[in-house]
């Protein structure tokens, strides 16, 4: 754990903000968002009332404290530059939209961090305007389900990460259900660790995970997903059009695995985005798994010096009583 997170202040910012805008404009304020656990997210306003929004990769930044990942697991720690901008030159060349990057440095010159700077979207969240105007959700659910029509028709030769896979690695999975049964097994053993009630039904918990595992059968399609795909991971244009953000892991994978967690996530409205021939076998795994990661990641996270424990102790039980309910239905 960073034993002193420190919030980036204007002076902090100011270089890399006239490295990426240019010498004409003056940095009048620094604003950190909320939500960001991997890296920071900072709005940067400007004397001319304009905006922009800057992404931190540091130490500081990281409440997950994972230290160095595996760039050949899908689901290693998805932060990082180089991760970012793969992923956003793969969307850019599909057309799928996504803020502009309009700087990025790795060199350390501007901030002792990688960083990036991208267009700030004034059209705010799809999580906050369905909200706030639910007699418009038909129109953006739609909208939504044409821009996953455009990133889902695109594949790989291969399951991985697009920064791994487009540049012709490979990853150490043999499969998508391999390695989500072998995530599965481990976030079992943690939430056990920190949780009575799974640890009180950790056997059959992975006995069932293994049962399910054993019904699917093999497949060689590997489809462009998000891969942590809801609402607040989508912001709107000025015109309403979807824009996909948190886009690090960007994966080659399996299209169930995306819709498990679009399900899960946008909740009545995702019924706006259901597609015809998901494999029912991929759907019970990838959703038992996906429920006991929601308690293991949360409860490991708060244990840290995270500023919001109570949002993830909400996330952590919700998904707990979805997984013990899965659990009795598999019985």
């Amino acid at each position: 754990m960073t034993a002193t997170r420190r919030t980036l202040t204007r002076t902090d910012l100011a270089p890399l903000a006239r490295a990426a805008l240019g010498p004409g404009w003056a940095l009048t304020g620094v604003e950190r968002l909320r939500g960001g656990t991997k890296k920071g997210v900072y709005r940067l306003a400007l004397d001319d009332g304009s905006t922009a929004i800057a992404y931190v990769w540091s130490a500081d930044e990281d409440f997950w404290d994972a230290g160095p990942s595996d760039p050949r697991d899908p689901f290693s720690h998805g932060t990082g530059l180089g991760l970012f901008t793969a992923a956003h030159d793969r969307l850019v060349a599909v057309g799928v939209r996504t803020p502009r990057l309009l700087y990025a440095d790795a060199t350390h010159r501007h901030l002792p961090a990688d960083a990036a700077v991208v267009e700030d979207m004034s059209g705010g969240s799809l999580e906050d305007a369905l909200a706030r105007e639910p007699d418009q959700a038909p129109r953006a659910m739609e909208r939504m389900a044409e821009l996953l029509v455009t990133l889902h028709a695109r594949t790989g030769p291969r399951l991985g990460k697009v920064a791994l896979v487009d540049n012709g690695g490979s990853s150490r999975p043999a499969s998508c259900e391999q390695r989500v049964t072998e995530g599965a097994l481990r976030c079992i053993a943690e939430a056990a660790r920190r949780e009575p009630r799974v640890a009180a039904v950790r056997r059959e918990l992975e006995e069932t995970v293994l049962a399910l595992a054993a019904e699917v059968r093999p497949r060689d399609r590997h489809t462009l997903i998000h891969g942590e795909l809801g609402p607040d991971h989508v912001l709107l244009t000025p015109d309403g059009q979807p824009a996909l953000i948190d886009i690090e892991g960007l994966m080659y994978f399996d299209l169930e695995h995306e819709h498990v967690f679009l399900r899960l996530r946008f909740g009545p409205h995702y019924d706006a985005l259901r597609v015809p021939g998901l494999d029912e076998a991929r759907l019970r795994l990838y959703r038992l798994a996906m429920h006991i990661g929601l308690v293991s990641g949360p409860l490991t996270l708060i244990e840290g010096d995270f500023p919001h424990p109570e949002r993830m102790r909400e996330i952590a039980e919700h998904n707990l009583r979805e997984t013990l309910s899965l659990l009795r239905s598999a019985s």
